[in-house]
């Protein structure tokens, strides 16, 4: 049974590349007002996150607006990649998981999630949004990718730029005679785990999954800032990272390719990422709070002018089962979170949360126990 999630506020635009400076966020930020527990106590104490490094730069936000309401308490967040941070929060080390996919049945991670939890449910809050950019480095060459390409691509399929399946989606542009380079992440990671997801929803022509992505084909490189920076570095490269991290890199030559998801080609964008989000669907779970996005109907969607590669990133807490002080702290910081989807966030190449989905998120916070 799938949850229907209608976007009902408009999307802000996705903008300039993510700034290792980020702007002081606005001063009429309400989340100190935010309870942190039953009784609303004043909130101290060490929070401390692990996992995708995709929501790295959105963390810099909330951080800082948290820290500003929250004087008494401390706060990290370590971008380690989803894989190890579902490792800490199982393993009791950090308080929340930052992931870009859902924690694994088939894998033992719900069942140790709920034993981390006390005997209680884990929930999946999708808390981050942001489109995964297919980026390449090939001078000032603007290129049209389809799906099915795409997968050949990184399956060493297409290994030459001026292929002939790349000449017909491309057609009275000039494409050189130059090997691709695949560039993939190294780390165990959820941009993987989704990208590969995607590629299977959207062509059927690909057979791994998981977070660790095929090495027999590219190179590889850590993390998204080190996949970013490869593709930079070589002139025929290509990867898959979070737009934040592409915008990052266009004053040294990346671009993001136009994708034909079945429709005609789409340019990655506020309107096209909005359209995709109308779609949303939710699976059914054991509870309304935890949010399990449907990612195989999403990836395998043919909306025209919808850009569906998107990372709905999970922050993953327990539903009950802290102590008093933690319990008090993450609702506290999460109430942060939904109240600071701002320009700050775009800024920093995410779509801030609006809506019917922004009042779903913030009433399962205060369902925390």
């Amino acid at each position: 049974m799938i949850r229907n999630f209608k976007r009902t506020a408009a999307i802000f635009g996705i903008v300039a590349a993510t700034s290792t400076a980020l702007v002081a966020c606005s001063e009429s930020n309400e989340s100190g007002s935010a309870e942190g527990g039953s009784d609303g106590a004043e909130v101290s104490g060490d929070l401390s996150g692990e996992g995708a490094s995709s929501q790295k730069s959105a963390m810099s936000v909330f951080e800082k607006a948290f820290l500003e309401a929250y004087p008494d308490a401390n706060f990290s967040y370590t971008s380690s990649g989803s894989g190890a941070g579902v490792k800490a929060f199982n393993g009791g080390t950090v308080d929340f998981a930052g992931s870009d996919s859902a924690l694994k049945e088939d894998k033992g991670e719900v069942e140790a999630a709920k034993e981390r939890c006390g005997g209680n449910d884990a929930w999946h809050l999708p808390t981050t949004i942001g489109p995964v950019a297919i980026a390449y480095n090939l001078g000032d060459t603007e290129v049209n990718l389809s799906t099915e390409t795409l997968a050949k691509i990184f399956k060493g399929e297409i290994t030459k730029w001026n292929d002939d399946a790349i000449k017909a989606e491309n057609e009275g542009t000039d494409l050189p005679d130059k090997n691709i380079t695949v560039i993939f992440r190294s780390d165990e990671s959820g941009t993987s785990d989704n990208f590969q997801k995607f590629l299977k929803s959207a062509t059927g022509n690909w057979d791994s999954e998981g977070k660790q992505f095929p090495d027999s084909v590219g190179e590889g490189a850590n993390g998204s800032s080190g996949v970013a920076d490869q593709v930079a570095s070589i002139e025929g490269a290509i990867t898959y990272v979070e737009a934040g991290y592409a915008h990052q890199k266009e004053a040294d030559g990346v671009k993001i390719a136009k994708i034909d998801f079945g429709n005609g080609p789409v340019e990655l964008s506020s309107e096209s990422v909005g359209v995709a989000l109308d779609h949303l669907a939710f699976k059914e779970t054991n509870s309304e709070h935890d949010m399990v996005v449907d990612s195989d109907k999403l990836f395998a969607s043919k909306d025209e002018g919808a850009y569906p590669l998107i990372l709905t990133t999970y922050n993953i807490v327990c539903s009950a089962g802290y102590d008093e002080e933690t319990s008090a702290l993450v609702k506290a910081f999460f109430n942060t979170v939904l109240d600071n989807q701002s320009e700050e966030l775009e800024k920093a190449g995410f779509i801030p949360v609006s809506g019917d989905h922004l009042e779903r998120l913030k009433a399962a916070v205060e369902a925390i126990q």
